[in-house]
C-alpha cells in the first residue's frame, strides 16, 4: 500500500501542471454577456485613423528607420541634426543610433503623431517632439525631434542634444563588441537589417546559438542525471526509473530552449523580432511539458497493465488500453491549444467557436466521433480482446489492436484487416477465445452391405471410444443411426471435448476418428463412398403396324 502514495503524487502532481498551464488558456474563454434590462444603444463607430502626413513625426521616424534598416546611412544621416563638429560623423552615428533603438526597443511608430506640427499639448516647444526616453544609470534622457527644414522639404530630425547623447548610448550596449567588429569593410553589411527584423549577424549566430544551446542542454541534463538518481534511489517503485528513463528527451529540450531563450535576450533583438523568437521558446517550451506528460501517462499506462489485478481482469485491462489512448488524445488536443496560445493567437475566439465546430463535427467528423464511442463499447463490453480468435463478418483472425480509430485483425492467411470501431460495434461478432469446451460434429457412412448386426456393433464401438477419451464431456454424447443416404448408411456424431484451444481440439478429433476406423474394421463393415447405381432397360422388338385396308 505504501508503494502507491508515490505513484498517487506524482499524478496528481502531473493534473496540477496542466490545470496551471491550461488555466490561462480557459481564462481567454468569452464569458456570457449579462442580460440587460433595455437594449442597449450600439456603439458609436470608432474615428477613422489619423492621416500620416509627409512633413510628420511618424513619417521622418520611419523614413529614417527603413534607410538604416536598407543600410542606406547618408539617406539616414538626413534625419540628424548635425552640427560642424560631427557633421563628418553623419553615416557612424546614424548606425549608432539605428543600434541604440533595437537594443533598447524604443520607438513604436503607430504612437507618434501623424500631424504635421506634431503634438501640440505636450508641454513642448511647438517646434519639438519628444518621441521615447532612454534610462541611464537611474536617469532619464529623452529622445525628441526638431522640425527643420532643407532644400528637399520640411521635415523633423532628431535634435541636436538627442544626436550628442549618441555616442553615450551606444557605449552602455551590451553587443556594441560586435558591432564595432563589423563596421566597416566587407563585413558592414553584417550589420543592416535582413528578414523579420533581424540583422544579418544575428541570422548568422542564431544556428550557432542553437547548436551551443543543444551542448550545453547534454551538459545540464548530464549534471541532472546523477541528482535524479539520488533521489530515486530512495524508492524501490520500477515506475520511478523509468518515468526518469522516459522524460529524458523532453527535458533536454527544455534546457534547450531556456538556454537558446537566454543566448537570444543577450543578442539584443529588435522589439519585433524578440517578440516572434520568444513567441517560438515559450511554445517549444509547452511542447516539451506537454510531451513529458505524454510520456509520463504511457508509463503508468504499461505498468498498470503488468498489475496483477489487471493481467487477470481482461475487462480492467482493455479498458485501461482504451483510456490510455483517450487520455493522451486529450493532452494531445490541451497540447496545441497551449501552443497556440503561447504563440499570441486568440485562443479565446477558437473556443469561442466551438458552436460552428458542433456544426461541422455533425457533418465531417462524424465518423471520428463515432468511431471513438465505438471504441469505448468495445472496451467497456467486451466482445474481444487483444489475442482472442474471433470471425467477423466473413473471415476469421487473431486481434492484434484496439485503437481509437480502428482495430486490426491478423487473418488465418496472414493478412490484416482493420475494421472502423464504430463499424464494428454494430456488427456481430463470434469469439473462439471464450468457449469452454468444443464440438466434435460429423457423419460416419458405412456401405449398404452392411447388415443390422455390424450396425449396432459400429455404433456400440463409436460411443464407447467417445466415453473413453479422458477429454470428452461425458453429459452429451450422441451415436446415432440417421438416415439411408443416396450412397451409404449414415450414422450421427456429435460429442464436446473438454478443451479450448483449436490445436488440442485436433489432436482429439484425430485419436477418435483413428478409433472409429478401427470400430469399422472389426465389425466388418466398411465405410461407404458416393455411388450410384444405373439399372438398363433392353427395348423391346417393335411390330409393324397393320394395313387397316382389306386384302
Amino acid at each position: 500500500m505504501a508503494q502507491t502514495f508515490p505513484s498517487l503524487r506524482c499524478a496528481v502532481f502531473a493534473l496540477a501542471v496542466l490545470l496551471v498551464l491550461t488555466t490561462p488558456v480557459l481564462a481567454q474563454m468569452p464569458k456570457a454577456p449579462a442580460p440587460q434590462a433595455a437594449p442597449v444603444a450600439p456603439p458609436e463607430a470608432e474615428p477613422p485613423p489619423e492621416e500620416i502626413a509627409n512633413d510628420s513625426p511618424a513619417a521622418s521616424v520611419r523614413a529614417f528607420l527603413e534607410a538604416a534598416n536598407r543600410s542606406r546611412w547618408d539617406e539616414a544621416g538626413r534625419y540628424l541634426s548635425l552640427t560642424a563638429a560631427n557633421a563628418s560623423r553623419r553615416r557612424e552615428l546614424a548606425e549608432r543610433l539605428k543600434g541604440v533603438l533595437d537594443s533598447r526597443r524604443l520607438i513604436d511608430v503607430d504612437t507618434l503623431s501623424g500631424a504635421s506640427a506634431g503634438k501640440l499639448d505636450d508641454g513642448l516647444p511647438p517646434q519639438v517632439e519628444q518621441v521615447a526616453v532612454l534610462a541611464i544609470d537611474g536617469e532619464d534622457q529623452p529622445l525628441r525631434l526638431r522640425r527643420t527644414s532643407d532644400k528637399v522639404g520640411t521635415y523633423w530630425a532628431f535634435s541636436p542634444m538627442t544626436v550628442s547623447h549618441i555616442d553615450d548610448w551606444y557605449s552602455e550596449l551590451p553587443d556594441r563588441w560586435i558591432r564595432s567588429l563589423l563596421t566597416g569593410g566587407r563585413t558592414n553589411f553584417l550589420l543592416s537589417a535582413g528578414p523579420l527584423g533581424l540583422l544579418w549577424w544575428q541570422w548568422l549566430a542564431l544556428p550557432i546559438l542553437a547548436g551551443l544551446s543543444w551542448v550545453a542542454a547534454r551538459l545540464l541534463r548530464g549534471v541532472s542525471g546523477p541528482l535524479i538518481g539520488i533521489i530515486t534511489a530512495r524508492t524501490t517503485n520500477p515506475w520511478v526509473d523509468q518515468l526518469a528513463a522516459s522524460l529524458g528527451r523532453p527535458l533536454t529540450l527544455a534546457f534547450s530552449l531556456m538556454v537558446f531563450g537566454l543566448g537570444c535576450s543577450a543578442m539584443q533583438f529588435s522589439a519585433s523580432a524578440l517578440g516572434w523568437v520568444g513567441a517560438l521558446v515559450r511554445s517549444g517550451l509547452v511542447f516539451a511539458l506537454f510531451w513529458a506528460l505524454w510520456r509520463t501517462i504511457a508509463v503508468f499506462a504499461a505498468l498498470t497493465l503488468t498489475r496483477p489485478w489487471a493481467r487477470t481482469n481482461p475487462a480492467t485491462l482493455s479498458l485501461l488500453t482504451v483510456g490510455s489512448n483517450i487520455l493522451r488524445g486529450a493532452v494531445v488536443a490541451l497540447g496545441v491549444l497551449a501552443m497556440v496560445a503561447a504563440l499570441g493567437y486568440p485562443v479565446g475566439t477558437v473556443l469561442a467557436g466551438l458552436g460552428i465546430g458542433g456544426l461541422a463535427l455533425a457533418f465531417g467528423a462524424q465518423k471520428t466521433v463515432e468511431n471513438v464511442f465505438g471504441s469505448m463499447a468495445l472496451a467497456v463490453d467486451q466482445p474481444l480482446r487483444v489475442g482472442d480468435l474471433v470471425k467477423v463478418e466473413d473471415f476469421v483472425g487473431t486481434v492484434e489492436d484496439i485503437g481509437l480509430r480502428s482495430t486490426r485483425f491478423r487473418t488465418l492467411d496472414r493478412t490484416v484487416v482493420s475494421i472502423p470501431n464504430g463499424k464494428l460495434a454494430d456488427q456481430r461478432l463470434e469469439s473462439f477465445q471464450l468457449r469452454d469446451r468444443m464440438r466434435l460434429a460429423t457423419t460416419v457412412g458405412l456401405t449398404y452391405a452392411t447388415t443390422r448386426q455390424q450396425m449396432q456393433a459400429v455404433l456400440a464401438g463409436f460411443e464407447r471410444v467417445l466415453r473413453s477419451h479422458p477429454r470428452i464431456w461425458a453429459d452429451t454424447v450422441i451415436v446415432k443411426f440417421e438416415a439411408f443416404g443416396s450412397s451409404s448408411l449414415d450414422i450421427e456424431v456429435m460429442a464436446w471435448f473438454e478443451v479450448t484451444t483449436w490445436t488440442a481440439f485436433e489432436e482429439c478429433r484425430q485419436d477418435v476418428l483413428l478409433e472409429f476406423m478401427q470400430v469399422v474394421e472389426e465389425a466388418g463393415s466398411s465405410f461407404a463412398f458416393p455411388t450410384r447405381t444405373i439399372h438398363l432397360v433392353q427395348d423391346q422388338p417393335s411390330r409393324s403396324p397393320v394395313d387397316p385396308r382389306p386384302a
